[in-house]
């Protein structure tokens, strides 16, 4: 396992995230000897498209004649993902104006670490000090601890 090139501070903040369930753990430990805690635990429930839509896709006439094209259905799974996305940037957001932190490590699936950062206030990408893109969620702290860099 490959170490990050960043150090967590004490009292930096990790949001570890995927598309359903994310960790605030703030760091008690310093920067050789990690020592996460969780601060909040957010998480939603967001079934499969298949179970979440039941209309079949849209048509919609393309003009003059008797053509018809397919709409593609909508993916409720990922629109809930990136709602999801949205909320945690924004949790975020609020906390930095309250000062919970000066630091914060972000932790999450490649797609959802995307939609985190495009909605990320330019207040709290500024306390951004690393970056992972991977699902760490259902990991037990011990091995977030590992993968954050501690011996």
């Amino acid at each position: 396992m490959e170490k990050p090139d960043f150090k967590l501070e004490h009292d930096c903040w990790v949001l570890v995230a995927d598309g359903q369930k994310a960790l605030i753990l703030t760091n008690e430990g310093d920067e050789r000897f990690l020592n996460l805690k969780v601060v909040r635990e957010l998480e939603q429930e967001n079934p499969p498209t298949r179970e979440q839509g039941t209309d079949r896709p849209g048509r919609f006439n393309d003009g003059g004649g008797a053509h018809r094209s397919a709409v593609a259905e909508t993916d409720w799974h990922q629109l809930a993902e990136e709602r999801f996305a949205k909320d945690a940037a924004d949790l975020l957001y609020r906390n930095v104006h309250r000062g919970d932190f000066k630091q914060v490590v972000l932790v999450a699936a490649p797609e959802v670490l995307g939609e985190i950062r495009k909605n990320l206030h330019k207040e709290v990408a500024a306390k951004v000090v690393g970056e992972i893109p991977k699902t760490l969620t259902n990991h037990p702290i011990g091995e977030i601890e590992k993968h954050l860099g501690s011996r």
